[in-house]
């Protein structure tokens, strides 16, 4: 489980070499993936991000991450602190135009 935002994910690791890292992203579809995916592109480090759904009804989301020079858990935390920052960031903006 990961706490990011005020709510948790459930994450379940299929693989973790040292330069990639696949995991299943459960109870989560296209919304957070998207974002995550997008956070995690902004990493120099990472080569290769994607995620797919078996099927369109599928509530997991099978999550891959590979790397060059830094480790993909690494390259996955960073990112998580990237939009917990973003969001964040939204938050406070939000509050302030509705003064």
């Amino acid at each position: 489980m990961i706490f990011i935002g005020g709510i948790y994910l459930e994450i379940e690791v299929k693989t973790n070499d040292k330069n990639e890292l696949e995991f299943v992203l459960h109870g989560e579809r296209h919304t957070f993936t998207n974002l995550l995916r997008s956070a995690l592109l902004k990493d120099s480090k990472v080569k290769f991000t994607a995620y797919r759904l078996h099927h369109p009804f599928d509530k997991d989301a099978i999550f891959i991450i590979k790397t060059d020079g830094k480790a993909p858990k690494k390259a996955l935390a960073d990112a998580l602190k990237r939009i917990e920052s973003e969001l964040s960031d939204f938050e406070k903006e939000i509050k302030k135009s509705l003064k």
